[in-house]
């Protein structure tokens, strides 16, 4: 007699799933996340140039450090394009606003160049989420980011 079984249903996603990680791999997947920091030593490139470096370096060791690369890879790729875009809108905005409203345009001006203080703020933020999350061996997605490189 035979016995009929339910097929099996997987609850967790990739992210949810416990993997034993090396602690090398973890220390990587994480300086891919905080190598995005060399922005600050080498400005405009660095940010883009840290985490390309360790992905190139390691993805072929680890699908993990590949993983979160490409992830930060991908999100700094984003948070460049998102600043150049602004910088540009909220320049030409600007402008032309401080050229009808001398005074008022001014201002706006100013206050819109507090925009990309908030985006690398905001970038820092999610850039230390994810390298504590690798960290612990966790795949981690920025919420915001266009993936490029797949």
């Amino acid at each position: 007699m035979e016995q009929w079984h339910a097929p099996v249903q997987q609850t967790e996603t990739p992210q949810e799933q416990v993997i034993t990680l090396s602690s090398d791999d973890r220390t990587w997947g994480m300086l891919a996340h905080l190598g995005a920091f060399a922005g600050m030593i080498f400005p405009l490139i660095g940010n883009i140039l840290g985490p390309l470096i360790i992905w190139l370096v390691k993805k072929e060791e680890s699908s993990f450090v590949n993983d979160q690369g490409k992830e930060a890879l991908n999100f700094q790729i984003t948070i460049a394009a998102i600043g150049i875009v602004l910088g540009i809108i909220s320049g030409i905005f600007g402008f032309i606003l401080t050229l009808i409203f001398p005074i008022a345009g001014l201002l706006v001006l100013i206050l819109v160049s507090l925009i990309p203080i908030a985006l690398g703020i905001c970038a820092m933020v999610f850039m230390i989420i994810a390298a504590v999350k690798a960290n612990k061996g966790e795949y981690y997605r920025y919420p915001f980011a266009i993936r490029l490189i797949k």
